[in-house]
């Protein structure tokens, strides 16, 4: 207390002294008795303290609550597993045999390999065979009509991952009966009327696989054939026959979106008509026709926008080479198609043209019971001009509407050779055909179980020398339906309808009409509906039935020519 009461006399005292600095100076003296406490050092770090201090969060333990787990169970029916093969066992013969309403016995027997990687091979024998009458629709009964066709084929395939090799030879042996002549009040001999054509042919294919993309791959196709018609009767000592070779080179090549291809052949046909075994001299009727014919086909297929548009341009050339000189010819070949809402719409259209060699052979897989001595012309189509639309309505429904216009010159036809007697031959003539062709079809599949297919076509013809075309239709329907319930009991059913054919006949047949100075007679509509059942007792047996002509028509399919009405055949098929 006396150390704080000296400090403030002082302090006073000092104010004093220095507000009357500006008057006077003195200096004051005194003696006082002060003590200093003793220094202490502050060991704590400088530090800001701040006013806020943050409240202590506290901590709660989380609460922990087990509820009880309650279990039900419940029956449920067990699952049924269907375990089968991955693949069927394949058995290497089938075997089918059956007999018609008008004696018509039919036997097939194949045989091929089982399952591998890179070989297949194979072999089949078929025969059938008549020995009924056939009547026209008036019920006249016509000449013999009996028939016989047997076929034998083998063949045999490598595929190995750098090449392909393929060879195939088959033997046929038809016999059969002109029998396009009414026998009411006549009697023909069958072997008078007899026919026999023998059939030997065989292909070989080899293919130098290289690469999809940016390689170049060959092929090499060849095939021959030797064809023979020779009268049953041995009184007949003419016979026709035909040695045919064809050889082909094919080369492609595949670059980014394009497909580049070139093909270049060779085909030769050898047609003899002579004195059976013997050497034949100018004054006999017979003759020797050669015929070959070079090709060259370079194009490329390439596709564009999105794959959208798909362009095919090319261009085929080809010489005829004959004895009576050389023609060359050239032709378009060349297609567009662009595909519209994800491949449902397609609009196309292309141009295309060829060269077709008439066989004898060839003619008469169309027509049997032409002569076998015809003059022999290859088929000049110069051009064929087609479009249209087509695409799928649905997963099941697809479609197709177009429209085809063809210019052919030596367009064969069959017609009448008025040359016999008895009216009972056909025989070839030619002529320039201007055609028009409106075509729809459609088609409906449910999975493996029901297809249906539908095709329509309506034909407009313009002939320079003739006044129709002479058993082509006007109109033509087709229709074909396969069904399979369960995989045991299969349907087919296939019919067809031609309206509008004609036929060129001699001006004394019967029902002639005129048009021009060309007699003619209507044939009549085709109604041809055929129905086969088929039911499999194990996957290695089956019974099957076939109901041919169910309409029963008696149409005429060549004139002179009705055809066997109502048939039916049934029998058997084994797999062993």
């Amino acid at each position: 207390m006396k150390v704080l009461f000296s400090t403030l006399v002082f302090v006073l005292f000092a104010l004093n002294i220095w507000a009357q600095q500006g008057e006077n100076n003195f200096t004051l003296y005194t003696i006082t008795n002060q003590q200093v406490e003793p220094a202490s050092r502050i060991l704590e770090y400088p530090k800001i303290i701040d006013s806020v201090k943050a409240a202590a969060v506290k901590e709660y333990p989380l609460m922990f609550f087990q509820a009880e787990t309650k279990i039900l169970l419940d029956t449920i029916q067990a699952a049924t597993v269907e375990t089968s093969e991955q693949l069927a066992k394949l058995y290497p013969f089938y075997v089918k045999a059956g007999i018609g309403s008008v004696l018509m016995p039919l036997g097939e027997i194949y045989y091929t390999s089982d399952r591998s990687r890179n070989m297949h091979y194979g072999a089949h024998i078929k025969h059938l065979s008549s020995f009924g009458d056939i009547k026209d629709r008036s019920k006249t009964l016509y000449a013999p009509a009996q028939y016989d066709r047997t076929s034998a084929n083998a063949y045999f395939g490598l595929n190995e991952r750098n090449y392909q090799f393929k060879v195939n030879a088959t033997y046929s042996n038809n016999g059969f009966h002109y029998y396009g002549i009414p026998v009411d009040t006549i009697t023909i001999a069958a072997d008078s009327i007899a026919q026999r054509f023998q059939l030997a042919k065989g292909s070989a294919e080899y293919t130098w696989l290289r690469g999809d993309s940016a390689k170049l791959n060959l092929a090499f196709i060849a095939n021959y054939h030797f064809f023979n018609a020779l009268p049953d009767d041995s009184a007949q000592l003419w016979r026709s026959s035909e040695n045919n070779f064809s050889f082909k080179t094919k080369a492609w090549y595949n670059y980014k979106n394009e497909y580049f291809y070139a093909d270049l052949g060779l085909r030769s046909n050898y047609y003899k008509r002579g004195i059976l075994d013997s050497v034949y001299t100018a004054a006999d009727t017979g003759f020797v026709t050669n015929n070959y014919i070079i090709d060259f086909k370079p194009g490329v297929w390439t596709q564009a926008l999105g794959d959208k548009l798909k362009v095919e341009l090319g261009v085929v050339i080809t010489a005829d080479i004959s004895k009576t000189g050389t023609v060359p010819y050239v032709y378009p070949n060349a297609e567009f198609k662009y595909a519209l809402f994800n491949n449902i719409f397609i609009p196309y259209i292309g141009l295309r043209g060829g060269l077709k060699q008439n066989t004898l052979q060839g003619l008469t897989q169309v027509n049997p019971f032409i002569r076998t001595n015809v003059a022999l012309r290859n088929e000049h189509n110069q051009y064929d001009i087609y479009g249209g639309f087509k695409g799928s309505l649905s997963k099941t429904l697809s479609f197709n509407l177009g429209v085809h216009f063809m210019h052919i010159e030596n367009k064969t036809f069959f017609v009448t050779d008025t040359n016999f007697l008895y009216d009972n031959y056909l025989t070839v003539i030619y002529d320039t055909l201007n055609q028009t062709t409106f075509e729809g079809s459609m088609t409906y599949q449910a999975a493996e179980k029901l297809k249906i297919d539908v095709l329509g076509r309506y034909n407009l013809y313009q002939l320079y020398h003739n006044a129709f075309a002479w058993n082509l239709p006007d109109l033509q329907f087709t229709a074909r339906g396969a069904y399979n319930l369960y995989g045991k009991f299969y349907a087919q059913l296939d019919a067809n309808v031609e309206i509008g054919r004609k036929a060129l006949v001699d001006a004394t047949a019967p029902n002639v009409q005129f048009e021009g100075t060309q007699a003619y007679v209507d044939l009549g509509t085709i109604v041809d509906v055929n129905l086969g059942l088929e039911y499999r007792y194990t996957p290695r047996i089956s019974v099957f039935l076939q109901a041919n002509n169910l309409a029963a028509q008696r149409y005429n399919r060549w004139y002179s020519y009705p055809v066997q009405p109502f048939q039916v055949m049934g029998g058997v098929t084994a797999r062993f």
